[in-house]
């Protein structure tokens, strides 16, 4: 069974995607990327050692980042979805959508959700 991370552009999904390279290896499995950023994603410096596929989506234009993943999360056979995630003041919260939010609460797999500070494996 796949990993499957959400990668935005921005530290919390670079910290979302070398915690998901440190499950796969944990768990011997591959990793599905699903590229949320509006620019294909730079996987030169990712490890080898885990099999990785990338799902970039085309634009503005593409699927809602969410429906994106749950998309993907129907697709393939998966163990996790793995998320970034920052803090939000309550105000945040309650006048502003998140992707996230709505990824963790909606989501039909176990999430792991990570913080910035994770470092690279």
């Amino acid at each position: 069974m796949a990993i499957v991370v959400a990668v935005a552009d921005n530290s919390e999904g670079t910290a979302a995607l070398y915690a998901a390279i440190s499950e796969a290896r944990r768990f011997d499995t591959n990793l599905v990327v699903i590229n949320l950023a509006l620019h294909d994603l730079d996987v030169a410096e990712l490890p080898t050692d885990v099999p990785i596929e990338v799902i970039e989506r085309i634009g503005r234009d593409d699927r809602d980042p969410v429906q994106a993943v749950f998309d993907e999360l129907a697709t393939h056979e998966v163990s996790r979805l793995v998320l970034g995630i920052r803090h939000r003041s309550r105000v945040g919260k309650a006048l502003l959508g998140s992707v996230t939010q709505r990824l963790i609460l909606d989501s039909p797999v176990p999430v792991l959700a990570v913080q910035a500070e994770h470092r690279q494996p």
